[in-house]
């Protein structure tokens, strides 16, 4: 770090960094929305689907974002925020993101935290406007995934029943 970066440190004007996350189904607009984001001078005219996944990094006023594009594979460790894009005009693929299902995954490890303790650390009370549910589960083993899959399969029948 140079003499620079330090004195703008110490005076509170160097940009704080973040990482975010960018999440959706495919094709919902996620690379566009980063590319929204970054400068004018920044920014691509031809937006192709993302394989795999992209780094794209741009500054506001006071931070420096770092922004992962997932296509999928998501390995996140130290971030700050999720974006989650959702294609509005997509009403078929809608009904697939409307019941929120959540796996407390991993319970046979020795410390892991019980799907009550998980909702709550993620404050899952506070989603209102969508059904959701926790199953505990273990993927080695398949314990619980059965009991997530038949909650969400019985929320999507109610779901295209409405529409």
């Amino acid at each position: 770090m140079g003499l620079f970066d330090k004195l703008a440190g110490l005076l509170g004007l160097k940009k704080k960094e973040v990482n975010v996350l960018c999440l959706g189904l495919d094709n919902s607009g996620k690379s566009t929305i980063i590319n929204q984001l970054k400068p004018s001078n920044a920014q691509t005219q031809d937006i192709v689907p993302t394989i795999g996944f992209s780094i794209e990094k741009f500054k506001t006023s006071s931070l420096s974002f770092t922004v992962f594009d997932m296509s999928g594979q998501v390995h996140w460790q130290e971030g700050q925020a999720i974006i989650f894009v959702i294609d509005s005009a997509d009403k078929l693929r809608m009904v697939v993101e409307d019941p929120i299902l959540f796996f407390a995954n991993k319970m046979d490890v020795r410390d892991a935290l019980s799907s009550v303790k998980v909702s709550q650390l993620l404050c899952l009370e506070n989603i209102k406007d969508k059904p959701w549910h926790i199953c505990a589960s273990d993927a080695l083993k398949g314990e619980g995934l059965q009991e997530g899959v038949d909650w969400l399969q019985g929320m999507i029948r109610q779901l295209m029943q409405g529409l």
